[in-house]
């Protein structure tokens, strides 16, 4: 099958286009012909190895020293199942189903073996194999944080960053939960953001945030540029702040939870299950939750995804097409 491997860290130019050996799947594993994947931002940290300098030591143990242990990337795929191990109870071949594979990465693969008991659900009838392949990470992560701040209809929140995958999918689901939602992005994006629901929207690039008489019960940092300073200024004194990027609190952080009632919630990753998906994808079955996709690229065009994505101007999703 064809593959994109890299055998060494570095720029989107290590990615390689080769022939490897098709998996076979163990007996509680499906097989899964690929036929989207996605271009992410755990892909591109991982190939470039950039991480804070707190991780180096245990981002190399995980991921190599030398050279990757995991020489495909891919954390988020859709395709259709061409064979399941003996013991597979939930899938059957030919079903259509899309997946994360952010613990194994190798999605950048023609076929990829899956646990049936990992996070994998059927596709939505109503969206394309391209679509299903970026709900798996960023949706997810979204609807995760969401739920770990407890939110709440009627609840204000600002989403700081909402032109990326994670930051476009926390507007839609913060609406679905009933909250009122003011979005923060750049000029360019702010009329599909309101298409996406938003109550309100902030152009970062001519408005301060932090200089509106607004305050807010939580605030979604998807994208760690906005000052936590700035933040503080504008959340409410019970509210929460969440930052999906950023690991360990700054000293900052530390004494504003030891000496407020505010509440901080830092990156960690979502519970690899089913469950999350499988409620994303009814979501999306009801038309309660769009897919935004930015562009899609062939597999051979994978070392120009890479450089697009690592610009950091992405707006919503970027696809790898695989048919």
């Amino acid at each position: 099958m064809k593959t994109i491997v890299y055998t060494k860290y570095g720029s989107a130019d290590v990615l390689q286009l080769k022939e490897t050996a098709k998996p076979v799947p163990k007996d509680n594993e499906i097989l899964v012909k690929v036929k989207a994947a996605t271009v992410t931002a755990a892909d591109i940290r991982a190939r470039s190895f950039t991480v804070p300098p707190v991780f180096w030591l245990p981002a190399r143990i995980t991921l190599g020293f030398r050279h990757p242990k995991k020489e495909v990337l891919g954390v988020e795929l859709a395709g259709e199942i061409v064979s399941v191990g003996k013991d597979v109870k939930r899938f059957k071949k030919g079903d259509q189903v899309f997946a994360a594979s952010l613990e194994e990465f190798g999605a950048y693969a023609e076929y990829k073996c899956l646990s049936e008991t990992g996070p994998v659900s059927i596709k939505p009838s109503n969206i394309s194999y391209e679509e299903a392949a970026a709900i798996p990470i960023g949706a997810r992560t979204a609807l995760y944080f969401l739920r770990k701040a407890a939110i709440q209809s009627g609840q204000k929140i600002l989403v700081y960053g909402a032109s990326g995958s994670v930051g476009s999918y926390a507007v839609q689901i913060a609406k679905y939960f009933g909250a009122n939602v003011t979005a923060v992005c750049s000029t360019s994006n702010l009329e599909w953001i309101k298409s996406l629901g938003a109550d309100k929207v902030v152009d970062y690039t001519c408005e301060d945030f932090s200089k509106r008489d607004e305050s807010y019960d939580v605030i979604f940092e998807a994208v760690n540029k906005s000052s936590f300073t700035d933040c503080l200024k504008v959340l409410k004194k019970d509210g929460t702040y969440i930052n999906i990027t950023e690991p360990l609190p700054s000293f900052r952080m530390l004494w504003t939870k030891l000496t407020t009632g505010k509440k901080m919630i830092l990156s960690r990753n979502a519970p690899e299950t089913p469950e999350a998906l499988n409620f994303l994808g009814e979501l999306v079955q009801k038309g309660k939750l769009k897919v935004v996709i930015d562009r899609c690229y062939d597999f051979e065009e994978i070392v120009e995804a890479h450089r697009y994505v690592e610009k950091g101007h992405k707006k919503g999703n970027v696809i790898i097409n695989l048919e």
